[in-house]
């Protein structure tokens, strides 16, 4: 296998040649006129005129050439205390029924189908379906609130609606039915047919004409065979809350999305067909659909579906208990995740309750992975923990150590390189590239790889405002940081995180590692709240591991210290509260944008994605007792 430098150098230089190479690896119906049109700038096409079906690229190709009694899905939910095995042909037969079902219903190409499921196999069966017959799903996260759920049922505007009676829990039974029926009547568009998972946790009411049950419209239905759709059609869009309230749609495409993602699975996981892959995210997000669903199984790999939480289903063995039993290769989950299970068991004791000897490697992605939680990771398991960074809208992986082609050192705090197919720069305000070390705009010049968005769910100007206008050429992030003199990206904030003291930029993620190191922090934020001398002061928030009973008056001034001490008085750290969690979408994002305004007494909306409500009022709290709102 080539090194990383050739691969990378290739991709830049002559990008058609190298993903046309990749894109051997995809059975085509029909194989591209052009792999690159750039005839329409900056809306890039990518594998045009060629034509696949991405069904029959994830499961009917591994059925045909010898992978039919392999294992394709495993399904493990400690929350129903259930599990479930489908083959490759068990799961391609499940997937033909059910496209076949919904064919019944009159959907076809390019009409919408919305997803509105929890973390159950049969979630992962509609979008194969779907993407079979060639129609486009929108996967809502279960359980989001019915308004939400509304909106992007009048975006979409689909034919029908996938959901079931309920979503489980730690320790409650959330019914998704009546959230359903509420958004459908909030809508304006009326979809024709909603097909219900009954659940035993909780039966749904049907409505006559509309409501179907999936088992027995399923069990009555003929399979669907594969209709293959051009390399452009779009394969799903998927949602993402933006700064105007209304959702952006990212799109996704069929035919660069399949190319780009089977090529990551080995290039930047190291994982080959038949090892056990494991995402432990929720269907609901970017990398439930990248890497529970699609990636795995175009690579002809094992998918994991867990139905559980990293503690608490039921201790903080619950990973360790998944990776043992199932033989997992390789694990995707969220730096988030991790901090929840040290905060339990700093010690790492239920690890060694576990045989986690096929356990090769563990990537974490989804928030900044502070160096303290890598380096425990690393102690614990004895692996390499490879941070790496992407975003809905990329689809997979910006930056990352490609353990597939060259592992290279791991440097806490920094997701390595570039992977090939990105040309990642550092930009200052007026368009400039910033030295190496020095903080900027991250940005990608384009055109982007394959499976990057064509543009947003029929908003090509919206595409075009939040993503493509402030540097001309160039896909702006969202993210601020910096390349180092080995080209190692450091993302160190979201621009919006980047708070100006005193003329100052300064990274809250930067702040943020210094209070992780202390001994006594499991997890902490630092936003920046307003101040008429210096423009913004940054404020800490500290949850304490298990067990340390420290007030404020004790561990203020040992973190004020610290702060100090490692990035100097320049950042003007003075003040920090201990709360009991932070506020966190369900993803695991933190949701700081929100508790600087709690923190500055302005108006804010509760975020749709927010894991728990109730939340807010305890930062509320926490912020009056230092002092916030200021009067």
């Amino acid at each position: 296998m080539t090194d990383y430098q050739t691969a990378y150098r290739q991709s830049m230089e002559d990008p058609e040649a190298f993903w046309a190479e990749v894109a051997e690896g995809i059975d085509w119906s029909r194989r591209w006129d052009k792999v690159l049109d750039d005839s329409n700038k900056p809306f890039y096409k990518w594998f045009v005129g060629g034509e696949l079906n991405t069904c029959h690229n994830a499961l009917d190709r591994h059925v045909d050439g010898g992978r039919a009694d392999q294992a394709a899905l495993i399904y493990d939910s400690p929350v129903t205390n259930t599990q479930a095995t489908w083959s490759y042909r068990e799961l391609r037969d499940e997937v033909a029924k059910l496209a076949g079902a919904l064919q019944g219903l009159g959907v076809g190409k390019g009409d919408r189908v919305i997803i509105y499921m929890p973390m159950v196999p049969q979630a992962v069966m509609a979008m194969l379906a779907c993407a079979r017959i060639g129609a486009i799903h929108s996967v809502v996260f279960g359980g989001f609130a019915a308004a939400e759920l509304a909106t992007r049922i009048d975006d979409a505007r689909p034919k029908a609606m996938l959901s079931a009676s309920c979503g489980i829990e730690v320790n409650r039974v959330i019914e998704y039915k009546p959230l359903l029926d509420e958004a459908l009547e909030l809508a304006t568009h009326k979809p024709g047919a909603c097909i219900i998972l009954q659940r035993p946790q909780a039966v749904a009411t049907l409505v006559d004409g509309r409501d179907h049950d999936w088992a027995s419209l399923v069990a009555a239905s003929g399979p669907a065979d594969c209709v293959p759709v051009q390399a452009t059609d779009p394969l799903y869009i998927l949602y993402t809350s933006g700064t105007t309230g209304a959702p952006k749609g990212i799109v996704r495409d069929n035919g660069g999305h399949a190319v780009a993602l089977k090529y990551s699975m080995k290039a930047v996981y190291d994982t080959d067909p038949g090892d056990v892959y494991w995402a432990a995210s929720d269907v609901g997000w970017v990398v439930g659909h990248s890497y529970i669903c699609y990636a795995p199984l175009l690579q002809g790999c094992t998918t994991v579906l867990y139905e559980g939480k990293p503690v608490g289903t039921p201790d903080p063995g619950a990973f360790w208990r998944v990776i043992a039993e199932h033989k997992v290769k390789a694990m995707f989950t969220a730096p988030t995740a991790f901090r929840a299970i040290k905060k339990e068991d700093p010690d790492g004791e239920y690890l060694k309750k576990y045989d986690l000897s096929n356990f090769r490697i563990l990537f974490l992605a989804g928030e900044r992975c502070d160096p303290d939680t890598l380096h425990w990771a690393e102690q614990k398991l004895g692996i390499p923990v490879i941070d790496h960074w992407w975003q809905t809208e990329t689809g997979w992986a910006i930056a990352a150590n490609c353990m597939g082609i060259e592992a290279a050192p791991v440097r806490a705090g920094s997701p390595t390189r570039a992977v090939p197919g990105f040309d990642v720069r550092v930009l200052a305000d007026d368009g400039s590239e910033k030295a190496a070390g020095e903080l900027g705009d991250i940005v990608i010049k384009l055109p982007m790889p394959p499976s990057c968005l064509p543009t947003l769910w029929n908003n090509d100007q919206r595409y075009l405002d939040a993503y493509l206008s402030k540097y001309d050429g160039y896909y702006l992030t969202g993210d601020a940081g910096y390349k180092d003199e080995d080209d190692y990206l450091w993302i160190m904030s979201r621009t919006d995180d980047v708070i100006n003291v005193a003329g100052h930029r300064l990274s809250t993620g930067a702040m943020e590692e210094v209070l992780a190191e202390h001994p006594d922090v499991a997890e902490c934020a630092v936003i920046g709240v307003a101040d008429e001398l210096k423009g913004q002061l940054p404020l800490g928030f500290v949850v304490l591991k298990a067990g340390v009973d420290r007030s404020n008056a004790e561990l203020v001034p040992e973190l004020v210290k610290q702060m100090r001490e490692q990035i100097g008085p320049v950042a003007a750290f003075k003040q920090a509260t201990i709360i009991k969690r932070l506020p966190k979408t369900r993803s695991g994002k933190i949701l700081r944008g929100t508790m600087a305004k709690i923190a500055d007494g302005v108006d804010f909306k509760v975020p749709a994605t927010i894991d728990d409500p109730a939340i807010l009022d305890e930062i509320t709290e926490a912020l009056r007792g230092v002092g916030y709102p200021k009067a």
